[in-house]
């Protein structure tokens, strides 16, 4: 009874607990959600004072722009005014008649005060005449002055603007625009436009302190033409100023925040340079006036609005809260059901896959040494041809073109499919690419313009390198056909890098991680969606009946993802497509062999060579014509049905320089099976192997064993004399 009254009171306690907890969690939100509130409504309101005071600052500053522009315009016209009035003037008839001048000069100015005076002056840095100062002292120089050295120096254009300086002829300052006198084309003085800056600093004085604390007109070099509250005649902004470095990357026009180089006090600052000249106007507003605007609104605020905010916010965040969860649960139902559909489109494109390669698998072995035969034989026939008949040679050349595409069909069906056999090196893309470049330019025609952009710094990775050509090609074929008219084809390599997002929203089947990528693109005519979709599946054409197998695209598919990589299609009509094929990045090539261009060995001439080759092949098509066409370069050749046969002659026939041995034999052991014993007798004995189709013997992995020479089944006699010859004198790679 105790112990049922210990469990009643604890269970009594637990549904206390259990109902308090909601409580104490209002009484803490209590305190702390009107302190956060309150902390976000100050970090919103401040922004938005920020942006406020932004706002009416770049007002302010467009309307000093619009009133500065109109000034100049007056600068202008007084410039063409002296120059009209004293153009076909020599300084004689001017100084002879100066009072009239002068006259002439003052009534102009009388009604603008912007302009402090009008002047003309000599050759030599000699005022001729003015309107406020008359009679003009002839011992007044002013040769040094800037605005008069730029234009005789040749330094600046036909207009130059001047700092801040102090008159010499009279107790005030002035900056001046300038304009070069010439007479019969060679420079004979200056026009000077004389302006006061106070002018400008009344005007910029008018403006509320609410929109502006300090205003300015600067030259584009910083210096200081005019400023509120007034700056010492001479000064500027320092290089590395906010206002100097914001005019740097936006010359037109910007706003900036820095501490001001005149008194140290933190701004916003606003510009704008004047049209067609290189000055700016600029005003600012002290970051504290704004504060001091913001704690102003925030304690009123804090007065008459946080019960009703309080109120209002907590029925938002309820139902933003509420929408928030709706959000996120519709966010990954969706997520799941794109992760399942991908996952099923993966899985029918691998059943699709696996059909091919099994139908492919099924047939290749028998198939491919059905064609060898018929290609051998056919050019034995034709090299032993006597027929005078042309008819003859024509019907052979057909039928071993006809066996040959019916390879090439086969091989495609074993590269889509991933089985067939890849000779894997450590392989620089960047000089594959280089190498390839007179085959495509042959390949494409010269409608087509072949780009290369090649990363440095490329990584290598392991692939099989004649297989990467032939994709390349394949695609610039492609490339080509969807160009009828030319365009433009780019081949581009760089490094790249797959990350988990990318991996699954691509459903890719690669793990994330560093990849080498090869990209081709051309500038025809785009794939409809529809057709990118189907790109890759095998027999798919938009070409013409009889114009394509349909496998080109999808032998690019196979050879990648037997490589471990990824491919993707982007394309759009009328723009062009890109194909980028991602190989894994080679981090330790210490395990793979490098890949070399290896010079083709000439053709063996009849009777050139007499070494004895131990032929092991099942098939008695196959043998006959390896026989045939060994004989006539020369070989010896002993012939053996099965693996026990092979190794009893390899016991009697001691000369045997080379084991050619197809992979799949019968008897219960395969070729590598043979090899193995045969190097435990010969080590030293080279061995070829030939296979039209074999998983596990001699590949693992859709990969040839690094320690493996191979002909694949079907080839012809070329290939076959080359080959052998490479291996005998062991310079295969």
């Amino acid at each position: 009874m105790p112990e049922t009254t210990d469990r009643s009171k604890q269970n009594a306690s637990a549904a206390d607990s259990r109902a308090e907890r909601p409580l104490r969690l209002l009484i803490v939100a209590s305190v702390a959600l009107p302190l956060a509130i309150f902390a976000i409504a100050a970090w919103i309101s401040y922004n938005q004072h920020i942006a406020d005071a932004t706002d009416r600052l770049q007002r302010t500053v467009d309307t000093m722009q619009e009133h500065a522009t109109k000034v100049f315009e007056t600068f202008a016209i007084s410039e063409r005014y002296m120059e009209e009035l004293f153009n076909d003037e020599t300084d004689a008839d001017i100084i002879g008649a100066e009072q009239e001048y002068s006259a002439r000069i003052k009534n102009f100015t009388r009604d603008l005060p912007q302009l402090r005076d009008l002047w003309v002056i000599d050759a030599t840095g000699r005022p001729l005449v003015s309107g406020t100062v008359y009679p003009m002292p002839r011992n007044l120089a002013l040769a040094d002055r800037d605005y008069f050295s730029a234009h005789k120096n040749g330094a600046s254009g036909d207009t130059f603007i001047s700092a801040v300086v102090d008159a010499r002829a009279a107790n005030t300052n002035f900056f001046a625009i300038t304009r070069k006198r010439m007479t019969a084309g060679k420079f004979n003085g200056v026009y000077l436009v004389s302006i006061a800056p106070e002018y400008f600093t009344r005007y910029y004085s008018e403006f509320p302190e609410a929109d502006i604390t300090v205003a300015g007109l600067s030259r584009a070099d910083g210096v200081t033409l005019a400023r509120f509250p007034a700056a010492t005649a001479g000064s500027r902004s320092m290089p590395n100023s906010p206002f100097m470095r914001a005019i740097v990357d936006n010359p037109q026009r910007g706003v900036t925040t820095g501490t001001s180089s005149f008194d140290g006090a933190k701004r916003i600052i606003a510009y704008r340079k004047l049209p067609d000249q290189p000055v700016y106007v600029n005003a600012g507003i002290n970051l504290s006036t704004i504060q001091a605007d913001w704690l102003s609104d925030m304690s009123a605020h804090l007065v008459f609005g946080i019960p009703a905010t309080l109120t209002m916010l907590a029925l938002a965040m309820m139902t933003l809260r509420h929408t928030r969860r709706e959000s996120y649960a519709y966010a990954q139902l969706r997520q799941e059901s794109a992760r399942r559909e991908s996952t099923e489109q993966a899985l029918r494109q691998a059943q699709k896959m696996e059909a091919v390669g099994r139908l492919t698998g099924g047939i290749a072995h028998d198939f491919n040494n059905l064609l060898t035969a018929i290609i051998g034989n056919v050019e034995l026939a034709n090299r032993r041809n006597t027929s005078t008949d042309e008819r003859v040679a024509k019907s052979l050349g057909a039928i071993r073109q006809a066996s040959m595409r019916a390879a090439t069909l086969v091989q495609r069906l074993l590269t889509f499919s991933r089985q067939h056999p890849q000779e894997v090196k450590a392989v620089d893309i960047n000089r594959l690419v280089g190498e390839m470049s007179e085959l495509l330019h042959r390949s494409i025609g010269e409608t087509i313009v072949v780009e290369t952009v090649l990363s440095s710094g490329l990584w290598k990775t392991a692939i099989d390198p004649n297989q990467l050509e032939n994709a390349i090609l394949n695609l610039a074929v492609n490339a080509r056909d969807s160009m009828p008219k030319g365009g433009q084809l780019t081949i581009e390599t760089s490094n790249a890098y797959l990350d988990e997002a990318y991996v699954l929203r691509s459903g890719a089947e690669v793990k994330p991680g560093q990849f080498v990528l090869v990209a081709v693109s051309d500038s025809g005519e785009g794939m409809p969606p529809d057709v990118r979709e189907k790109a890759f599946e095998p027999f798919f054409t938009t070409k013409a009946a009889g114009a394509g197998s349909g496998l080109g695209l999808s032998m690019v598919y196979g050879f990648v993802k037997q490589s471990g990589g990824h491919v993707q299609i982007y394309s759009e009509l009328s723009q062009g497509t890109a194909i980028k094929m991602y190989f894994p990045r080679l981090a330790d090539s210490s395990s793979v062999p490098a890949w070399e261009t290896v010079e083709t060995p000439r053709m063996p001439r009849s009777g050139e060579h007499n070494e004895c080759i131990l032929l092991v092949e099942d098939d008695e098509d196959v043998s006959r014509f390896v026989i045939d066409a060994l004989g006539d370069i020369g070989y010896r050749v002993e012939h053996a049905a099965t693996a026990a046969r092979a190794l009893e002659l390899l016991k009697a026939v001691p000369e045997i320089a080379l084991l050619f041995t197809d992979v799949v034999l019968p008897g219960g052991m395969n070729g590598r099976e043979l090899a193995n014993e045969v190097k435990k007798l010969r080590p030293e004995l080279p061995v070829l192997f030939a296979t039209g189709y074999t998983r596990n013997a001699i590949i693992h992995h859709g990969r040839l064993d690094t320690d493996v020479d191979l002909l694949t089944k079907p080839f012809t006699t070329e290939a076959l004399a080359r080959k052998v010859r490479q291996v005998i004198d062991g310079k295969t790679t």
